[in-house]
């Protein structure tokens, strides 16, 4: 019954710090005239969800969101502009060929694949960026190289999604407490698996 009681009160916690950090990314991207301040807001909202995950609840939350805004203002926007202009083009390059006809046409669906392997891409990408002390370019070299490699921390995120997707759609009420916050901790839960599993190999091979 204890334990009951305490994992019913654990699961409340984090469903409060989920709204709370739903709530201060919004603030922050605001903030920033939502064109500087989405990236960092999104950066600092994975980078305390992996701290909170990983058991580091000692600082309060919006402590450590502040610090990681102000830190990863900069850098972060520098991956928003590489993420915003690929893309941008890729999705231009689908739109416009999606009708073509001829050699176009067949152009079509490798595009759509890359397209496809791009957005798979992304769910890597921010969870890496705030796990490791690499620079932007490498987060997405070693995003796209995670996600290749680790298939099934792969599925769990589409299924996360998917899931809460359909929960936000059948509950509308909840969009603005976990909408954001809901799939950042779906992609960094599922992210942390694959980096644990890389790490061991690299032990291993060492």
């Amino acid at each position: 019954m204890n334990s009951m009681l305490g994992g019913m009160y654990r699961i409340a916690e984090w469903l409060m710090k989920l709204a709370y950090l739903n709530l201060l990314w919004l603030l922050f991207t605001l903030a920033g005239g939502f064109v500087l301040g989405f990236f960092p807001a999104t950066t600092s909202m994975f980078g305390v969800i992996r701290k909170l995950i990983m058991g580091n609840e000692e600082q309060p939350i919006f402590k450590m969101f502040w610090q990681m805004y102000k830190k990863e203002f900069i850098r972060s926007n520098r991956l928003g502009i590489i993420v915003s202009v690929a893309g941008y083009m890729l999705y231009f390059d689908v739109m416009y060929l999606r009708g073509a006809e001829g050699i176009l046409g067949f152009i079509y669906y490798p595009i759509l694949i890359v397209l496809c392997g791009f957005i798979l891409t992304l769910f890597y990408l921010f969870p890496i960026f705030v796990h490791y002390e690499i620079t932007v370019f490498q987060a997405v070299k070693n995003a796209f190289w995670i996600m290749v490699l680790h298939p099934l921390s792969t599925i769990l995120m589409i299924a996360g999604t998917v899931t809460l997707f359909f929960l936000l759609v059948t509950i509308p009420g909840l969009i603005p407490f976990f909408s954001v916050s809901g799939m950042a901790f779906v992609l960094m839960w599922a992210a942390l698996l694959a980096f644990a599993k890389a790490e061991e190999k690299q032990k291993a091979a060492a």
